[in-house]
C-alpha cells in the first residue's frame, strides 16, 4: 500500500515570517483596538501587554512542538501526538470554526475599506474567490503574495503612526484613568487583543511545506511576533494619543480617523488602501491554515477523508481549501459578522490551550523552553477565554460540543460497523 500524498517543502524562513506577519497585522490592527477600548479605556495598553504575554507562552508552545512535529495541521496533530485525539480534535475543531469566522470577517473588513457603498458583500465573496485562487497555485505564490501585502500594511501603519505621533494630545488625556468596567474589562479587552495575535498559527499548521522546519518554524515564529507586539504597541500608543480613549472605542476606523485628527486628511485614503491590503493578507494567510489543518483532519478522518486530496502539480490540499472558499463565501452572504473576533478569540484560546498542554508534556530531550512558560500559557488562555463577552462564550462552547457529539457518533458507528 502507497503512502500517503505529502506536501512538498518550498518555504523558507523569509517566506515562513511573511505568512506569520499577514496573519497578524491584518487580523488585528484594523479590527481589535476599537472593542478593546470600549472595554479596558485608556487602560488599552496595559490589555495588550497581558494579551502579548499570553501569546508569547503560546509562540513558544507552538515552536517547540513544531521543531519535532514537522506535518501539516498545528496544534491538531501536536495534541494528537502528545496528549491523544479527542485533544487533537478539539484543537483542530476549535481552530477550523474559529477561523472560518475570522476569514469572513477579514473579506467584510477589506470590503468596508475598498468597496462602494452597497457593494460590500459581492466584493468581499470576489476577494474570498481571489485568493482562494492565488492559494490553488502552490504555496510560493501564497507567500509571494503575503509578502508584498505586507510590505503595503507596514507602510500603512508608519503613516499612521507618524501622523498620530505629530498630533497633539487628545483631550482629557490619553492614558490610564479608570478602568470602565474594572478588572474585568481589561481581561476582556485583552482577550480581544489576543485575536491580533493569532497568527503565528499559521506557520505552524503549515509545518509540512517549511524547509528545515525544526530550526525555521520556531524562528519564524519568534520573529513575526516580535515584529507584530512592536507594531501593535506603536499603533495602540498613536490611537491613544491622537483620539483618546473615548474616540478610540467609539471609532469605526480608527486609524482613518486618527489620522484625519492630527491633519493628514490627505493621509486617510492611504490608510483605507492599507487597511484593505492587510485584510487580504490576514484571508490568504488564513484560507492556507484552515486548509492544512483541514488537510491533517480529514486524513484522520475527523473530517471528511475527500478533503484530504493533494494536487498533483500544485502540491496544495486544494479540495480543502475549495471547501473553506464556499463555506467562508456562504458567512459572507447571509450571516452577521459583528460578534466574530470574540467567537474567533475564544476558539483560538481553546486551541492555545492543547497547545500549552501538549508542550508541557513534551520531554527534556526535546524542550527548548522551561514548563513555566507553558503552565503560565494554559492559565492565561482559560482566563481571557472565559472573560470574553458572554455571547461569545455560549456560542463558542456550543460549538465545540457540537463537534464533540458528531466525533462520538461517528466513532460509536465505526465501532458498531467493526462488530457486525
Amino acid at each position: 500500500m502507497s503512502a500517503p500524498p505529502t506536501l512538498a517543502r518550498r518555504l523558507g524562513l523569509g517566506d515562513a515570517v511573511a505568512i506569520g506577519l499577514g496573519a497578524m497585522i491584518g487580523a488585528g490592527v484594523f479590527s481589535a483596538f476599537a472593542p478593546a477600548a470600549q472595554a479596558a479605556g485608556g487602560w488599552l495598553l496595559a490589555g495588550l501587554a497581558i494579551a502579548a504575554v499570553v501569546a508569547y507562552c503560546n509562540a513558544t508552545a507552538s515552536a517547540q512542538l513544531a521543531a519535532v512535529h514537522t506535518i501539516a495541521g498545528g496544534t491538531y496533530a501536536y495534541g494528537r501526538a502528545e496528549l491523544g485525539a479527542w485533544w487533537g480534535f478539539a484543537a483542530g475543531w476549535c481552530f477550523v470554526i474559529g477561523k472560518l469566522a475570522s476569514c469572513a470577517a477579514m473579506a467584510m473588513t477589506f470590503a468596508a475599506y475598498a468597496a462602494p457603498a452597497g457593494w460590500e458583500r459581492p466584493v468581499a465573496i470576489a476577494a474570498v474567490a481571489a485568493l482562494v485562487g492565488v492559494n490553488l497555485l502552490g504555496v510560493t505564490r501564497t507567500a509571494l503574495a503575503a509578502k508584498i501585502i505586507v510590505a503595503v500594511s507596514l507602510l500603512t501603519l508608519a503613516v499612521a503612526v507618524a501622523a498620530g505621533f505629530t498630533a497633539p494630545a487628545a483631550a482629557g488625556g490619553a492614558f490610564a484613568g479608570e478602568l470602565p468596567s474594572g478588572v474585568w474589562g481589561l481581561l476582556q479587552s485583552a482577550g480581544l487583543l489576543f485575536f491580533a495575535f493569532a497568527g503565528y498559527a499559521r506557520i505552524a499548521t503549515m509545518g509540512e511545506e517549511v524547509r528545515d522546519p525544526s530550526r525555521t518554524i520556531p524562528r519564524a515564529i519568534t520573529i513575526a511576533f516580535l515584529v507584530a507586539l512592536v507594531v501593535y504597541a506603536a499603533v495602540g500608543t498613536a490611537l491613544l494619543w491622537t483620539l483618546g480613549a473615548a474616540g478610540t472605542a467609539g471609532s469605526n476606523a480608527p486609524l482613518s480617523d486618527a489620522v484625519v485628527a492630527a491633519g493628514w486628511g490627505w493621509a486617510s485614503p492611504v490608510v483605507r488602501v492599507g487597511a484593505a491590503a492587510a485584510s487580504l493578507g490576514a484571508l490568504l494567510a488564513l484560507i492556507a491554515g484552515i486548509g492544512r489543518t483541514s488537510l491533517a483532519m480529514a486524513r484522520e478522518h475527523d473530517l471528511p477523508t475527500f478533503l484530504s486530496a493533494i494536487h498533483p502539480r500544485f502540491k496544495v490540499p486544494h479540495r480543502a481549501e475549495l471547501a473553506v472558499g464556499v463555506v467562508v463565501i456562504a458567512v459572507v452572504a447571509f450571516a452577521d459578522l459583528r460578534g466574530a473576533i470574540g467567537f474567533s478569540s475564544f476558539g483560538v484560546l481553546l486551541y492555545y490551550l492543547v497547545a500549552n498542554l501538549a508542550a508541557y508534556r513534551q520531554g527534556a530531550a526535546v524542550r527548548r523552553y522551561p514548563r513555566w512558560l507553558q503552565v503560565l500559557g494554559a492559565a492565561g488562555c482559560v482566563l481571557l477565554a472565559f472573560t470574553l463577552p458572554w455571547q461569545s462564550v455560549v456560542a463558542g462552547a456550543a460549538v465545540l460540543g457540537i463537534g464533540l457529539i458528531a466525533r462520538a457518533i461517528r466513532l460509536h458507528r465505526e465501532r458498531a460497523r467493526a462488530a457486525d
